[in-house]
């Protein structure tokens, strides 16, 4: 198989994977790349802006359907912004060594995949847990609800600026716990709605260091985009329980060979 055919197909197989179950891109893709021997730094940076490009068209979705808290996403994107530039800041200032930076990534990579195919494997359960624990406390927001919603968004920020990894699965996986009155529909818009700013942001900083190849990422979108409108059109038509567990299981195996 021609490699540029394969990146394409790769765009393609996870755009479907997302557009049916709703799993992170990021944490799909990011692997593929690294497979495909793509230096971990430019597979971030790509990551994200194709990340970011992907998810616009959802928010335009979501918001239509009126699925978007925006008042939620403003307070995560009051934390996640400026931790995503910090983290930018401090990439910049180790790039020069960029073994270091690559092991770096790599590594936070393989965590960020272990958390987040626990997050998927448990996230039935997290709802239920989250539903039945959710006091009055929850009925109205709070200011401590709102101070720790921005520090969720730090530690996104953090951590998809690092390793595109995290808006999805381990976003919508603390926001349950935060909001479990609000709608599954509209928690997982409002996620959508905060990666798209998160992304671009970290994005546009990890291409101004250099890390984004500008070909991979129009193969990857010329692949995804019709990918996840076939995954959106057969979405329910396949058991999301048994695709959910077996990417699950996956992205732990990469997440523990990347650590290990």
């Amino acid at each position: 198989m021609d490699f540029q055919i394969g990146i394409v197909i790769a765009g393609l197989v996870v755009g479907f994977i997302v557009g049916m179950t709703g799993v992170g891109g990021g944490s799909l893709m990011t692997p593929i790349l690294l497979w495909f021997n793509i230096p971990p730094t430019t597979a971030v940076g790509t990551d994200l802006l194709y990340a970011a490009f992907t998810k616009m068209g959802g928010v335009y979705v979501h918001n239509k359907k009126s699925n978007i808290n925006w008042k939620i996403t403003g307070w995560l994107s009051l934390g996640s912004v400026p931790a995503a530039l910090i983290t930018l800041w401090i990439l910049e200032s180790i790039k020069t060594d960029i073994t270091t930076l690559n092991a770096l990534i790599k590594y936070s990579l393989g965590w960020a995949l272990l958390f987040t195919s626990v997050a998927i494997l448990f996230k039935n359960r997290i709802m239920k847990f989250s539903k039945k624990h959710a006091g009055d406390r929850f009925h109205k927001e709070s200011t401590t609800q709102n101070v720790l919603t921005v520090a969720i968004g730090v530690l996104l920020g953090a951590t998809v600026t690092l390793t595109s990894i995290g808006a999805g699965a381990l976003g919508t996986v603390t926001l349950f716990f935060l909001y479990p009155l609000l709608p599954t529909p509209k928690l997982v818009g409002t996620e959508i709605a905060h990666a798209v700013p998160l992304t671009l942001v970290a994005g546009i900083g990890h291409a101004s260091m250099g890390n984004l190849d500008l070909v991979l990422l129009g193969q990857l979108l010329l692949g995804s985009l019709p990918g996840i409108y076939i995954g959106s059109m057969l979405s329910g038509k396949v058991p999301d329980l048994l695709l959910r567990n077996a990417i699950a299981v996956m992205l732990f195996m990469v997440g523990y060979k990347l650590i290990f």
